[in-house]
């Protein structure tokens, strides 16, 4: 952990993120991660479009008599909503579209997602978590005092789909995950696996309040062995195979669907927005825009003055925020002057807890080894 203050001269990572490290340049690991390991296997472009094309003609091939060839999840995003356009207009895949609402949508998220279904005459099966048990968890994160607080959304919507997938036979997964707008992914001071439902588990048991009988669980163990291995469901990460500018893509869906794009990513809910633009920043003193315009940086969509001039100021106004602190607290059930006070409260990491940190690990790094991965890992 660095001692004083330090940022990279290449992006804009700095030392919030308390495992950064820096070479005699002054270029942070997530920089050299880039240009070592995604940049030379990254084709955004034909060549990726060749490559691609096989698994493609093999799904269309496989999804024969069948309504729908492949699944997408879709939030409202810009990444679900630009790779559920490419699937079907420009590849010629029949998604079955999935969401999964966790209580937090945004008017604006609903919209978008309704623009993109109509638009393309698309086929949504839309999954409600229980809001008692997704609020009860919501809860005891809070009171558990780590950081990463959006783990049970995060977890409901990944297990949600993929527990979907095996259960009807779905063999191809297509997420909006991206290069593009997320090469440089956060360190586990910043973001945690919400897929441990081990520490998901021991939180819950600690500070909740009712038994979770409904909420999707599916631990990255059981996504890796059981449903990948087992069941064969597979994740395509499509839009590492075309050139995807954010821009243009939000261009693009504008044009065509009248979609209308955000502040800054993932606020298609109003929690994960309340989160990053408040929470992490006033307890915990790092703000994950940070890692978002780096790696625009790095992708050449946006210059580092640009983004150091986008991160010297908040992305809501103080009036904003409040109004949202308020939503929040009240949609927990509680008062304002109660979330203040787990506001004040110690700070905690996920080591304070039970964790499968170990095997998860061991995971990925083997999955680093064999070419599955390409993340700096810690």
């Amino acid at each position: 952990m660095s001692s004083k203050y330090q940022i990279c001269t290449n992006c804009i990572m700095d030392t919030s993120d308390p495992t950064i490290t820096f070479d005699s340049r002054g270029f942070c690991d997530y920089c050299r991660n880039f240009h070592s390991k995604i940049l030379p296997n990254w084709h955004p472009n034909e060549q990726g479009v060749r490559e691609i094309t096989p698994l493609i003609d093999k799904i269309k091939f496989e999804g024969k008599g069948r309504l729908h060839d492949c699944l997408i999840g879709i939030s409202g995003g810009l990444d679900s909503s630009y790779v559920s356009y490419v699937a079907k207009e420009k590849f010629g895949l029949r998604p079955l579209m999935f969401h999964c609402d966790t209580g937090w949508n945004s008017d604006l998220g609903v919209t978008n997602i309704q623009k993109i279904i109509d638009g393309m005459g698309l086929d949504l099966v839309t999954e409600v978590v229980n809001w008692e048990e997704m609020k009860d968890l919501q809860r005891a994160f809070f009171l558990s005092g780590v950081s990463f607080i959006d783990t049970p959304q995060d977890l409901a919507l990944f297990s949600a789909i993929y527990n979907f997938a095996a259960k009807n036979n779905f063999k191809y997964v297509i997420t909006g995950g991206n290069n593009s707008t997320e090469c440089v992914r956060e360190s586990l001071a910043w973001t945690y696996f919400s897929t441990d439902t081990i520490q998901v588990r021991d939180i819950h048991k600690k500070f909740g309040s009712r038994p979770l009988k409904t909420f999707p669980m599916c631990d990255i163990l059981k996504y890796k062995i059981y449903y990948r291995a087992i069941k064969g469901v597979r994740v395509i990460k499509l839009l590492d195979s075309v050139n995807f500018i954010k821009k243009e893509a939000i261009r693009e869906l504008s044009e065509k669907f009248g979609w209308q794009p955000y502040p800054q990513k993932h606020y298609e809910s109003r929690f994960t927005r309340f989160y990053e633009s408040f929470w992490t920043p006033t307890k915990f003193g790092y703000d994950k825009r940070r890692a978002y315009f780096s790696s625009e940086v790095l992708t050449g969509q946006m210059s580092r003055d640009e983004a150091l001039v986008k991160i010297s100021s908040p992305e809501l106004s103080a009036e904003t925020m409040a109004q949202e602190f308020e939503y929040v607290a009240t949609k927990l059930g509680w008062s304002v002057d109660k979330l203040k006070s787990i506001l004040r409260a110690e700070n905690k990491t996920f080591r304070n807890y039970k964790n499968n940190l170990f095997l998860i690990t061991l995971g990925a790094k083997i999955s680093n080894l064999v070419g599955l991965e390409n993340r700096v890992f810690r």
